[in-house]
């Protein structure tokens, strides 16, 4: 690459660029696909012509504004405006890719409102007309905005929107109640507009309209010398070079391709291949082709008879590479007579996005969709090993189709819990990373419905799509069947990852208060759990709870009740309202260094004193408290737990000591019904208690969570989503759930007992519980009635 092809055009104020390869910059790593920039200003100074030609070039990462030093040779000049459409797409190999091919890119800059499209809306085209173009982050501090596309859905499209052309308060254009979406180009089809004819007037050298060779055409090339022919099931472009990917004449019972430099190609007439291809390619002369071909795929001729539309599959591919997909289409395609599998692959190892010959025969993201003879096709192994899988309730995406009525599922309790639970290939299944997000939904969904109201109420900003994959294809699969397979929670996955802007939730590690915010907060918009107030100042809102604190010398073995206790106080909190679900963060630094070695479960969590202008009890006589005092919760002399509040006769007594008299209590706000109230035959002031239903532990960056199914200290089960693996690279996690009654021992063990029993002897899994809690999750039934 030389100097001047980075440069971009004269007047913009930057020069951006996308990498062409993997890069890593000391500790960071970034994916092909990423973009960048750096000012002209700089790239001048780094490329003047009185300094020798530099191999460098110092860049802003877009994604994280990291300043990185990248090799020039990776780098593709990006013009700006078709930098906003490329950052609309938040997979960076998908990014890449739509870069690298130009053609709908190039159609997405000649796109005007008033065009009409097809868009694709979760996994299907339907009609539409572009209604706004542009950005729709509103106060971004960026230097580039991604571009989006607001579509007006016709026809079958209408209802299938996400709103009525307003995003996040913002109105972008007009339509009726959900008919309206904004996508990034990557999920449009163009159609030209009136005037964008020039492209069938003159090609262009740099899109597949110039080049010699198309798919589907007959080639001949050289292996080792020897003359080859086949058929091109594949153009492409890699920086500036053509390739064309090639599946040979001696192609037998596995689909073998060869990526072959366009130069090196031969284009033939595909009437000389036939009498070759007859055998094993399947291709007839057209005047011996008699049947039709079919459109919906419904073909009951030749092929696996067990294999159908919507069946999961495996597929041999050269050097015995195995790839597994889902058949989306089945029938005859033109001049092949063998009966073929249109198949959407679960990875970029594809060759299309549904199309042969210029026709679409079903639709996917590119370069996930593979022609196929039907021969070649297996029945996808990894789910057929569980006797308890009913493999009739397996839709197109592979999960399980749930009957009509009723709608829902209630959480599994006691005996029915175990029934259904229990057992190997049982909870949520686990695939590349999935652990933080598997635990979480295990805890949140399976054995209690606190937070039902995220699968059936409207938010005002909720995302459908994303409420429909939870309930429909998680929880109630869950609560059913007792199994949620990978692909499921994957759908969900990619699904956050397109919404909420970042594009590695369906491959890295995460954490699941990460996970929580995002879906509870930017997309359901449910309204926070928690509402807080610290030191009279403005309300705080949030979702989960982090216990801050200082080393406590006194707290060798704490239990959940004295760490929240310290952590309120310490940062002066208050709960503004009683919550509906409480979930409680553990104190550490990091993942891996715990500040207990031991954390003891509370059963119940009393939040009766962390109340804002609650009634209290006085903590010595019982009478309404007046008075709260931060430097007696200290005091070795009161109890282990509970804030220390007084009534104002037992706060003159217990501050007449010596060692209390320079304390200084606040007073508290008493409730006007309260007031009158006599310390001796009068109600007791009510407390409010929240019971605990689950725990999510880590250990070595693998999250797994233990779930209380029942009222009583042996009702406990532990979930671990990849607990054991059927076989290597091509083989699938095996999720299992088990009973854990030993954790009933370890909670009635007296605290110096339990202080110096070894993590290594406990019984168990219940050295997890108590040694790598990470996350509590508390509920008040109560309140759950009205949330």
């Amino acid at each position: 690459m030389t100097m001047s092809s980075l440069l971009p055009s004269t007047g913009d104020g930057n020069c951006y660029y996308i990498l062409t390869e993997d890069c890593a910059y000391g500790s960071k790593y970034f994916q092909a696909g990423n973009m960048c920039f750096c000012s002209e200003r700089s790239y001048l100074r780094n490329f003047s012509d009185d300094r020798p030609p530099a191999c460098f070039l110092k860049v802003i990462m877009l994604d994280d504004s990291s300043t990185v030093t990248i090799n020039i040779e990776i780098l593709q000049p990006v013009r700006e405006e078709a930098a906003v459409f490329l950052l609309a797409i938040s997979s960076h190999n998908e990014r890449l890719n739509y870069f690298l091919e130009r053609l709908r890119l190039e159609a997405a800059l000649r796109a005007v409102p008033g065009q009409k499209v097809m868009v694709e809306v979760d996994r299907q085209y339907f009609p539409g007309i572009i209604r706004y173009i542009g950005s729709i982050y509103k106060n971004t501090s960026s230097v580039l905005s991604p571009f989006f596309f607001g579509v007006e859905l016709q026809g079958e499209g209408e209802n299938r929107g996400r709103s009525d052309g307003s995003y996040h308060g913002t109105e972008y254009f007009k339509c009726k109640r959900n008919c309206g979406i904004f996508l990034p180009f990557s999920r449009v089809q163009f159609s030209p507009t009136s005037d964008d004819d020039y492209g069938k007037q003159k090609a262009k050298p740099d899109t597949e309209e110039g080049v010699p060779v198309k798919v589907g055409d007959a080639v001949s090339f050289y292996v080792d010398e020897v003359l080859t022919k086949g058929i091109a099931m594949a153009v492409y472009r890699e920086g500036t070079q053509w390739f064309v990917k090639v599946c040979p004449e001696e192609e037998g019972t596995t689909d073998i391709f060869r990526e072959i430099p366009m130069d090196s190609v031969v284009k033939e007439s595909l009437q000389s291949l036939f009498s070759l291809f007859e055998s094993d390619m399947g291709l007839g002369h057209p005047n011996q082709m008699k049947r039709e071909i079919s459109e919906s795929g419904e073909e009951c001729e030749s092929g696996n008879s067990s294999l159908e539309v919507n069946s999961m599959v495996q597929i041999t591919l050269d050097k015995g590479n195995q790839v597994s997909g889902i058949i989306r289409w089945l029938g005859y395609l033109p001049q092949i007579k063998h009966k073929m599998a249109g198949v959407e692959l679960d990875e970029d190892k594809g060759v299309t996005a549904g199309e042969w010959l210029g026709k679409y025969y079903f639709h996917c993201a590119p370069k996930r969709g593979l022609f196929v003879k039907l021969q070649s096709c297996q029945p996808d192994i990894r789910f057929q090993c569980s006797r308890n899988s009913d493999l009739s309730l397996v839709d197109y995406r592979g999960q399980e189709v749930l009957p009509q009525a009723p709608d829902s599922f209630p959480p599994l309790r006691n005996e029915a819990a175990v029934r259904v639970l229990r057992g190997r290939m049982k909870g949520i299944q686990g695939h590349c990373n999935s652990c933080y997000m598997d635990a979480a939904l295990f805890s949140l969904f399976s054995c209690t419905s606190v937070l039902d109201s995220m699968l059936f109420k409207p938010f005002p900003l909720c995302d459908r799509n994303v409420q429909s994959i939870l309930r429909d294809e998680i929880v109630n699969p869950l609560r059913k069947t007792g199994f949620v397979r990978a692909r499921s929670v994957m759908h969900l996955r990619e699904q956050l990852t397109e919404k909420g802007q970042c594009s590695s939730f369906t491959n890295a590690e995460k954490d699941p208060e990460e996970f929580l915010n995002l879906i509870m907060h930017q997309i359901l918009g449910i309204e926070p759990l928690l509402k807080l107030q610290s030191g009279g100042q403005k309300e705080q809102d949030c979702y989960c709870y982090q216990i801050f604190m200082d080393k406590q010398e006194d707290l060798v073995v704490p239990d959940v009740q004295q760490l929240v206790e310290h952590s309120f106080l310490s940062s002066d909190l208050k709960l503004v309202e009683i919550p509906s679900c409480f979930i409680i963060q553990m104190p550490r630094f990091g993942k891996e260094y715990k500040m207990f070695s031991k954390i003891i479960p509370s059963l119940e969590l009393d939040i009766t004193d962390l109340l804002l202008d609650s009634p209290r009890e006085c903590c010595v006589c019982g009478d309404v408290a007046t008075l709260e005092c931060s430097e007696c919760f200290k005091d070795k002399v009161f109890a282990a737990t509970g804030l220390k509040q007084f009534c104002s006769s037992c706060s003159r007594q217990v501050h007449s000591h010596y060692r209390r008299k320079t304390h200084k209590p606040t007073r508290l706000h008493v409730p006007e019904e309260f007031h009158s109230r006599s310390s001796r035959g009068g109600q007791q002031v009510p407390r409010e208690k929240m019971e605990l239903f689950a725990v999510l532990c880590i250990e070595t960056s693998h999250y797994v969570s233990f779930v209380k199914y029942g009222p009583e200290n042996e009702h406990w089960m532990f979930f671990d989503s990849m607990a054991d693996r059927h076989g290597d690279e091509n083989g699938f996690n095996i999720p299992t759930v088990t009973l854990c009654p030993e954790v009933a021992k370890y909670l009635d063990l007296p605290l110096a007992v339990l202080a110096l029993e070894q993590p290594r002897d406990m019984d168990g899994v219940a050295k997890r519980l108590f040694c790598d809690a990470y996350m509590y999750m508390y509920q008040s039934k109560k309140m759950a009635l009205y949330k």
